[in-house]
């Protein structure tokens, strides 16, 4: 039997096209597939003229966990180009979903850690069940949140994202509503028909005037990245990835164990 695709693509008849993360076994963590997955998703949705807005969602009790520890570690012991190549995929991914033409709403439920998180920082609207948690836990097993650094910015501010980035804390709905991670905190019951009363706003806005808004949003204030931006950002990330702190710290993750520097 093959397995489930990583990522799940929907549309229905209104032009709303749906992005499911689909490793629900392992919290929607994602991995060199489910990357390859979102890029090609993404870029196929974006120049489809038919599609009106995309909302993102996680399979299962969580939203995303952030990287696939297992692949992490495999790829800390790729050659410097494949594990940049890697760098680069997840750098990309979050480029294509914050520069996304078309409106883009998350629904978020369970965790949303790491790269996980920084899908949130990246869409138009985030609405979170009160139960939701998240947490850019990157440091915590060694490495550097440096692919999604410029979103973060971006979703919560220079201020909140240097506390949250550097201390790896998790922190529930309400913290992400006061700092503007997310918009609306939404009790599980009700988000479904708050996420339809948000599209319906949405279908009421011109899909052309919707698009240069956000490349205007983006643009006239340094918010989207060039190629030697995204290039800087994917060396420092398998940089970090592959140093001797990275190493110890996706092990200490593997074994349950405190990593060395944690005492």
């Amino acid at each position: 039997m093959s397995e489930a695709a990583p990522v799940l693509l929907t549309r229905d008849a209104r032009g709303i096209a749906t992005a499911t993360l689909n490793r629900p076994q392992v919290g929607n963590a994602y991995n060199a597939a489910m990357l390859a997955g979102l890029i090609d998703g993404l870029g196929r949705l974006a120049a489809d003229r038919g599609v009106r807005a995309l909302v993102l969602r996680g399979a299962g009790r969580h939203f995303a966990a952030g990287a696939d520890i297992n692949w992490l570690s495999e790829v800390a012991g790729y050659p410097p180009e494949a594990a940049y190549e890697a760098s680069l995929a997840t750098t990309r991914a979050m480029q294509l979903l914050n520069e996304f033409p078309k409106p883009t709403i998350a629904v978020i439920q369970g965790a949303a850690f790491g790269g996980g998180c920084g899908v949130v920082c990246c869409v138009d609207v985030a609405l979170a069940t009160p139960a939701a948690v998240f947490g850019l836990t990157e440091v915590r097993v060694g490495v550097s949140p440096t692919p999604i650094s410029a979103q973060m910015v971006q979703a919560m501010g220079l201020r909140q994202a240097r506390r949250y980035a550097i201390t790896g804390e998790r922190f529930g709905a309400a913290e992400a509503l006061r700092i503007g991670l997310v918009h609306e905190v939404v009790e599980a019951a009700a988000i479904e028909a708050r996420l339809e009363e948000v599209l319906a706003a949405v279908l009421l806005s011109a899909p052309g005037a919707v698009a240069a808004t956000k490349d205007s949003l983006l643009g006239v204030n340094g918010m989207k990245l060039d190629a030697r931006q995204m290039a800087l950002l994917a060396h420092e990330g398998w940089i970090q990835r592959a140093s001797a702190e990275g190493q110890e710290g996706l092990a200490a993750f593997r074994e349950k164990r405190r990593p060395s520097w944690a005492g």
